[in-house]
């Protein structure tokens, strides 16, 4: 009799387990951006470096003017042919045939670490660009809050720009 709790916990335990299903935990603060480039040979890699500049360049404008996600979601959308086309005119000026795509979606990234700015690993809302097939090595940083990525091949010297930051210090100075 004093088996029976023990054996009933287990089996109700071990029937639990069986039917758990993990929930993906989506990171609403921020929304990332993901550059695919079409193969990992160097001309493909060189070019998403300049289209990553370039696109950098188009949306700063729009997003140092955004106060949230959804707005920042909302824009880039309504931005998405633009993007494309951003992207599809520096390809065609280095004489690549195939073009882009861009989208918004949710998608898992690896945890990843920006100075003082640690990003957990999980699904984030993302601006997705696949350049022709997209199965090359990418580059991928955050949107929103807006931030501003610079440096060399988009690995180095990571510099951050804040539009909050940027009010409080005309507020203090």
């Amino acid at each position: 009799m004093k088996y029976v709790g023990i054996i009933l916990f287990l089996i109700i335990g071990g029937g639990l387990l069986l039917f758990y299903t993990p929930i993906q935990k989506l990171n609403n603060d921020y929304l990332r951006i993901h550059i695919r480039a079409n193969s990992n040979s160097s001309d493909d890699q060189n070019i998403k470096y300049e289209i990553k500049s370039q696109i950098v360049e188009f949306l700063t404008p729009y997003l140092v003017q955004i106060s949230n996600k959804d707005q920042a979601i909302k824009k880039i959308g309504e931005l998405k042919y633009e993007i494309e086309r951003v992207c599809d005119t520096t390809l065609r000026n280095n004489n690549f045939d195939y073009t882009s795509e861009a989208m918004i979606t949710s998608e898992f990234f690896p945890s990843r670490t920006y100075d003082d700015l640690t990003l957990s690993d999980g699904y984030y809302d993302a601006l997705i660009v696949n350049l022709g097939s997209g199965e090359g090595d990418n580059w991928w940083c955050v949107v929103y809050p807006p931030l501003c990525f610079v440096g060399s091949q988009g690995t180095q010297n990571i510099y951050y720009r804040s539009l909050l930051y940027e009010i409080i210090k005309k507020y203090f100075n």
